[in-house]
């Protein structure tokens, strides 16, 4: 059989982001090095191509890339094509994506559904006779009535129900968009080269964590990250969903360092043309609050993030001021910011009982808990989601619905031994694992050092570490 002879020989290939890849051949290596991933996908379809026309038969190829595994095949003469599935495979599975709503049993009756075939059920006749269904028809000419009186039904008046469908009840729109095909990996280089590939299952549910944090809800949004700990990775969460949330939605966003005194989030983010904080803010609320106030001028007292396309308000960092946020202050903050911007992240301290810390949950839709992959850290989590349910209400609901996004410690990194990054990687897995019951979704993030120092760039991210961050973003936007 063909699938017999195509299980020979055993192929496999890689493909790496580096410009590197590797043919193997029933166990003989051909390392590739090129220019580029498409440079190192021709090489290495060369090869494959040159062992099919040695063969005279096309042989199957097992790839792996960053975005997973596949299988295809490749002809003597070139030609790729994906090789079939081993189990059958619903719609649903293939294409997970939502594209159209389903219509109406009224309408999927008018457009679709033939006359009833004695001794077949529903079920059978669909499928097969959908193509052949009646077409829905309208009368050529209206025959006028006689004045003397009504004309004799006709056989076919007699035939046509007593009320004609509403054209508003039916629709030739129901057609789904086509699949857009693959842009990763093996397949995304595939169709690159003029071979029609769909995209993987890894890079289907990225398009819909893109297609998540891309929508706009109406009116404004407010997430609160919150740890009673200190080193919990708050910060560089906020800046990364800020980042990601800004980037796909295009919808106005600022990041809030609501620090009871002076926090870190400026010192994490670009400086602006100038040195104003939320106390600035706070002072020409009623300017900004004005009628007469216009959209940029906002931008006197919010540090512009010019990669990552959202704004930083930052905390006093005046060394010597002594002035604490009040919660009367981020009623007036937070209502300023609600005026100009479609969504805002806020970075918070760690003193749960603060007034500030407070009232930003008072205003908050969506809390999200960051924790590193250390026993302290976790537990402070857990105390803070607890102190929020022991209070019942809004605290309580925002706790239940709540994300926590745990990332790997950087002291197992910083050692570079294979055991204690296997440690860290199960430390992650086991405080992930322990938080799943009890909040709406948890996310692990693997390290990266563009998050350990200095100012954070979205684009100073390795690939895994921005997916990540997108699957994060998109559980964060699935609360709002």
């Amino acid at each position: 059989m063909e699938t017999q002879a195509l299980d020979f020989p055993k192929i496999n290939a890689v493909l790496r982001t580096n410009g590197t890849g590797e043919v193997t051949i029933n166990g003989t290596s051909h390392s590739i090095e090129a220019a580029d991933e498409a440079a190192v996908l021709s090489d290495a379809l060369r090869i494959i191509t040159q062992t099919a026309a040695q063969l005279g038969r096309p042989v199957r190829v097992s790839t792996t890339d960053p975005d997973g595994q596949g299988l295809i095949i490749v002809s003597p003469k070139g030609v790729v094509s994906e090789a079939a599935p081993t189990r059958p495979t619903s719609r649903r599975e293939q294409d997970p994506l939502p594209i159209t709503a389903a219509p109406s049993p009224e309408t999927a009756k008018v457009m679709t559904t033939p006359a009833s075939v004695p001794g077949t059920s529903p079920s059978d006749e669909a499928p097969a006779q959908a193509a052949h269904a009646a077409p829905v028809t309208f009368s050529a000419a209206v025959t006028p009535v006689p004045a003397q009186g009504p004309a004799p039904a006709s056989k076919t008046a007699a035939a046509e129900p007593a009320t004609r469908r509403s054209l508003k009840d039916t629709s030739f729109l129901i057609s789904a968009p086509a699949l857009q095909p693959a842009t990763h990996g093996w397949r995304g280089a595939l169709s690159r080269l003029g071979f029609r590939m769909d995209p993987s299952p890894e890079e289907l549910a990225e398009r819909e964590d893109i297609r998540i944090v891309s929508q706009h809800w109406p009116g404004p949004r407010t997430v609160a990250v919150v740890n009673r700990k200190g080193g919990a990775n708050k910060t560089p969460t906020v800046v990364m969903l800020s980042a990601i949330l800004a980037r796909y939605s295009g919808a106005a966003t600022v990041a809030w360092d609501n620090n009871e005194s002076q926090g870190t989030l400026g010192w994490r983010t670009e400086r602006g043309g100038h040195n104003n904080s939320v106390l600035d803010l706070i002072d020409s609320s009623q300017a900004l609050l004005s009628p007469s106030a216009q959209a940029a001028e906002i931008a006197q007292f919010v540090h512009h993030q010019t990669s990552d396309k959202f704004d930083v308000l930052r905390s006093d960092e005046n060394e010597e001021g002594d002035h604490e946020v009040t919660a009367e202050e981020v009623d007036i903050a937070h209502q300023v910011l609600t005026r100009y911007y479609r969504l805002i992240v806020m970075d918070s301290g760690n003193t749960a009982r603060a007034a500030n810390w407070r009232r930003m949950i008072h205003h908050t839709n969506q809390i999200v808990v960051p924790v590193t992959a250390i026993e302290d850290r976790a537990e402070a989590a857990r105390l803070t989601l607890q102190t929020l349910e022991s209070r019942g209400g809004h605290d309580a609901e925002l706790a239940r619905n709540a994300v926590v996004i745990v990332s790997e410690s950087t002291d197992a990194k910083r050692s570079m031994s294979g055991d204690a990054l296997k440690r860290a990687k199960d430390e992650a897995r086991r405080i992930a694992d322990g938080f799943g019951p009890h909040v709406r979704a948890v996310v692990r993030i693997p390290y990266d050092p563009a998050l350990v120092n200095g100012p954070i760039r979205y684009d100073a991210l390795q690939p895994a570490t921005q997916r990540a961050w997108l699957a994060a973003a998109a559980a964060v936007a699935k609360g709002f």
